[in-house]
């Protein structure tokens, strides 16, 4: 394997036709870096899904009330009906899979604004009411200050934390937030708490014009009385989201009288679910990644393999004097492999080292652009590209192998009468 004339044979062979040793090598260039361009752009393809799901407990779910769609015990289709602050003692007594209950209210509905001023300055920021144990579901940053606590609730307590880009609205830069009172629809607030943006995925930013304050003084300050909007829950960590999401919403519909069989009448999300199909969709685009790479990777290495079949057989003589004064069929096959290794290998590796660098240059590209947002820092793991090599380097076996078995067969006396 380190005989030097072994290797001077090797670059003899190589270099005996530059140009169709070229055009063979850059068959496998391509095939390699083709493979890592996929590779890295299914991985900035799933960055960008997955921060779809950042600052979120993948096994949370949301349940609405919605109308009814089915009569049921004497009352008629169509009818409205809201969840109260009984259903919060009903879900942890009954649904033990649950392990965090939050209900939720939103002034004045799903994603509208509200006037809230301070001062002569104001803006239109979305108002919530919730529960300390929010933060266990949905991820909540704070920058200063603190969050909700148990007391707050306890003693209908009028503070709020509030978003960065609230701050930004109603106070000076060098101003601090933190004890200062601003008014909601005419009631008075004092900032506890700024939180601060965990990413700018999509959705993530209306946390930065979000307004929290406790569920219970919510209820009271904008006359809700007992209402509850919605829960945010999740499930115990040895339980399906969807297991505890039916348990939940079966004892919800038999808490206000809705048919078993409605299930129209409450709206629900399920982070587990929707979390589950992407890590199928993941899988899939890696799947069809390395299909499409293969294949590449496979036509170039196919013209390999076409390529030392022709040089077996323009060294025909050789290889039947060769074996004529000694040469066992093992250092025969040996010397067709190694050639066709060296090709594929060197080829491959630049091939390789292209795509990652190309890769590399992509990625920078964005940070410095700001990042896609389904489209968020490609690359390319030392796992991948060791598989690739790997793959590359038993292709280069393969493409040699029956060239090295053609050569074997070669008759020692027919080739040289040949």
């Amino acid at each position: 394997m380190f005989d030097l004339d072994n290797w001077s044979e090797v670059w003899a062979a190589l270099t005996s036709n530059k140009l169709r040793t070229l055009v063979t090598a850059f068959g496998v260039f391509w095939g390699i870096f083709m493979l890592m361009l996929l590779i890295g752009s299914g991985e900035g393809l799933e960055n960008g899904i997955r921060a779809d799901f950042e600052g979120e407990a993948t096994n949370s779910l949301y349940i609405w009330t919605q109308r009814t769609t089915k009569p049921y015990r004497g009352l008629p289709a169509g009818r409205r009906f809201e969840m109260r602050n009984s259903d919060i003692e009903a879900l942890q007594l009954r649904v033990p899979e649950l392990e965090v209950i939050s209900p939720r209210n939103q002034l004045g509905g799903h994603q509208r604004g509200n006037n809230v001023t301070r001062g002569h300055r104001a803006g239109g920021f979305q108002v919530m009411g919730d529960y300390p144990e929010i933060r266990r579901v949905e991820t909540i940053p704070i920058a200063e200050g603190r969050f909700l606590d148990p007391l707050d609730l306890a003693e209908n307590r009028k503070v709020t934390v509030i978003g960065e880009r609230v701050r930004e609205v109603l106070f000076d830069p060098e101003e601090d937030a933190i004890g200062e009172y601003i008014r909601v629809n005419g009631v008075d607030f004092k900032v506890v708490g700024v939180t601060r943006p965990i990413s700018q995925a999509r959705g993530t930013d209306r946390a930065a014009e979000t307004l929290y304050v406790p569920f219970t003084t919510f209820q009271r300050a904008f006359n809700y009385g007992d209402v509850v909007g919605w829960f945010a829950l999740t499930s115990r960590s040895d339980v399906l989201a969807s297991e505890a999401q039916a348990r939940a919403m079966a004892v919800l519909k038999e808490r206000h009288r809705v048919a078993p069989d409605d299930d129209r009448a409450f709206g629900s999300w399920n982070t587990e679910e929707q979390y589950l199909k992407m890590q199928a969709l993941f899988a899939g685009i890696r799947l069809l990644v390395w299909i499409v790479g293969i294949g590449t990777l496979a036509a170039g290495v196919i013209g390999v393999s076409n390529i030392m079949l022709i040089v077996v057989k323009e060294r025909t003589s050789e290889i039947g004097l060769r074996r004529a004064i000694g040469a066992t069929p093992f250092e025969i096959t040996r010397q067709v492999l190694l050639e066709a290794l060296i090709l594929t290998g060197i080829a491959g590796y630049l091939g390789l080292l292209a795509g990652v660098g190309v890769i590399e240059a992509v990625r920078i590209a964005l940070a410095d652009a700001g990042s896609l947002e389904m489209f968020r820092n490609p690359g390319i793991s030392l796992s991948d590209a060791l598989q690739a090599f790997a793959v590359l380097v038993l292709a280069g076996g393969l493409a040699g192998l029956i060239p090295a078995r053609r050569a074997v067969a070669v008759s020692p006396t027919e080739a040289l009468r040949a």
